[in-house]
């Protein structure tokens, strides 16, 4: 628990900052007052927390201030991590294997979300916890996507599937599915395209990899999960809504949230879309995907040991 804990805290660094910049150390011993309360209030804002979150977090504050007159700032952190925590009740994803092997997981998003980095990522973690990996490289519209993951499966030893630049990414699918299948692998991670560089329809192109898989099992993909920029913000969320209707997504993974300020989005992704969140991506290496904890979450941006409850 404190080693995961310890890297939400490493990974939210930069939010976990600005909040405290803004809120000049209220977390500590300083007693609550309506000053501190309007630069908490701020703070939130610019971290991205949106306007729900943000005021039930200030209203139980009030609430606990108006009981106890002397109520200090780290009492106040261990209610706004509550408060998260309850807001975020079921939104871990939590990972599940087909009947049949292989368990296949298309990765969707747009060009610059960390698609690419994130399957291969998610390939080294699932072969760290046992299980037989294959990767599929079907952004055949972006030569720099293909090398890019031919890269990381260098460096991390993992398998993959690939062709040309400007092959038909339906299929690469289909031949990965296929080779996972007849080398008995666990599991398929699909790396897809986030925009085309013809007047074709992206959509168009994600359902036919969609069907050709289910060719081969009809219950694939098994996971469809949109990759988010955690970095955007609240402008993510009509990018996923977007996604979901045209693909049916079954999850989400947030990536870059050690690069930003803004890592209180992922509450209003979650309130909005009420699209489990699977992994988020903390820093870097591939041991920085980790699996989405609420808890471990709410305990870091408000700096205490664990949320109550």
């Amino acid at each position: 628990m404190l080693s995961l804990l310890k890297k939400f805290r490493e990974g939210l660094a930069k939010t976990v900052s600005a909040i405290s910049s803004r809120t000049h150390g209220l977390f500590g011993g300083q007693r609550i007052d309506v000053s501190s309360l309007e630069s908490l209030e701020e703070a939130l804002f610019a971290a991205d927390f949106g306007v729900e979150t943000t005021a039930e977090i200030l209203e139980e504050i009030k609430v606990a201030a108006r009981r106890d007159k002397g109520l200090e700032g780290r009492e106040a952190a261990a209610i706004g991590a509550e408060v998260l925590r309850r807001a975020l009740a079921g939104s871990e994803g939590v990972v599940t294997r087909a009947a049949v092997a292989p368990t296949v997981v298309v990765l969707i998003g747009v060009n610059g979300s960390g698609k690419t980095t994130t399957a291969a990522k998610l390939a080294w973690r699932l072969r760290q916890e046992g299980g037989s990996v294959l990767l599929a490289a079907c952004d055949t519209f972006r030569a720099a996507a293909i090398d890019q993951l031919k890269s990381w499966a260098a460096r991390l030893d993992l398998e993959l599937v690939s062709n040309k630049p400007g092959a038909d990414p339906a299929a690469v699918a289909f031949d990965a599915v296929q080779a996972a299948r007849s080398r008995n692998r666990d599991w398929v991670i699909i790396d897809t395209a986030g925009r085309l560089h013809t007047k074709g329809n992206l959509m168009v192109e994600l359902s036919k990899i969609r069907r050709v898989v289910s060719k081969i099992d009809p219950t694939a993909p098994h996971h469809s999960w949109l990759v988010v920029d955690g970095s955007l913000g609240a402008n993510s969320i009509e990018q996923a809504k977007a996604f979901h209707k045209s693909f049916g997504l079954t999850g989400l993974v947030v990536t870059k949230l050690d690069g930003t300020s803004r890592g209180g989005a992922i509450v209003g992704i979650w309130r909005q879309l009420r699209l489990p969140i699977f992994f988020v991506g903390l820093g870097e290496g591939p041991e920085d995907l980790q699996a989405f904890s609420a808890e471990n979450y709410a305990a870091a941006v408000f700096g205490v040991e664990r949320a109550a409850g």
